[in-house]
């Protein structure tokens, strides 16, 4: 049953529907790639995104997975950015589909734990992230500092495109090409079905069908020819990809489901 939350909790605790929903999809809050709550309470061990995009700490991360992997230097990058991505976009596409409430993941406010033995990552938002949201969102009007209010649903999905693509993926994209060589259109491919897999996977109870959710956001981030929904053994919609992430790749090869490579 989904949770009902009422108007002054959703004031009270900016990214409860978020919190609910994720819930919800995986039974606990303990999530292998986001902080419990997304929201990072302590910073101490955790580094910004931007440490990445800067070139920092990107050379020793991509290494890391390529020794766990056992994989090439630009299957490692493909597989990295692959986790990256569905975490990162993972909170905003919930809050977008659950309540119309963004969590906008500038770089300078996702923070990072890298575990570099297994190559594992956590992601969480630092607790001063601003929060999108519409007119109507109970929030609008609660006076928090980090709630932006936006006019209109137009405004709310440029501003999710403008803070995950434009201001965090894009440049780490371009960073990780100084490192590697990889393609553009294979990473954004990563992204494009982490964000219908997300979509789909939290679709029960959300308003809307997953199918038009899903067109909606990849069509504010352009990505919307880089993946297609099928149907499943059930009917149910399924995510087609149109590149690979190049996990067939490894010593022990993996085909995902829904890759373009079709296993024998």
């Amino acid at each position: 049953m989904t949770a009902v939350i009422t108007g002054r909790a959703q004031a009270a605790a900016p990214l409860a529907p978020v919190n609910a929903t994720l819930r919800k999809m995986f039974g606990t809050d303990d999530l292998p790639g986001l902080a419990p709550g997304v929201l990072v309470e302590d910073e101490q061990g955790w580094l910004s995104a931007t440490e990445l995009i800067n070139g920092n700490r990107l050379p020793e991360i991509l290494a890391a997975a390529q020794r766990s992997w056992q994989a090439t230097p630009h299957a490692a990058a493909a597989l990295f950015w692959k986790a990256y991505t569905y975490w990162l976009a993972l909170p905003t596409v919930v809050g977008w589909a659950s309540a119309r409430r963004v969590p906008l993941v500038r770089a300078g406010d996702v923070l990072i734990r890298v575990d570099a033995e297994r190559a594992a990552l956590t992601l969480g938002l630092r607790r001063s992230t601003t929060i999108a949201v519409l007119p109507n969102d109970p929030l609008a009007v609660a006076g928090r500092p980090e709630v932006r209010v936006l006019a209109d649903e137009a405004e709310l999905l440029a501003a999710l495109r403008g803070s995950m693509l434009d201001e965090h993926l894009t440049p780490l994209l371009d960073a990780i090409h100084t490192q590697v060589r990889v393609g553009a259109r294979t990473l954004l491919g990563s992204v494009a079905s982490g964000v219908a897999y997300g979509i789909l996977r939290a679709s029960d109870g959300l308003p809307g069908t997953s199918a038009a959710n899903v067109g909606t956001l990849l069509s504010a981030l352009d990505l919307a020819d880089l993946i297609e929904l099928v149907p499943g053994p059930n009917g149910e919609p399924t995510v087609q990809r149109k590149t690979c992430c190049l996990a067939f790749t490894l010593p022990q090869p993996r085909v995902c489901k829904g890759c373009c490579i079709r296993s024998n």
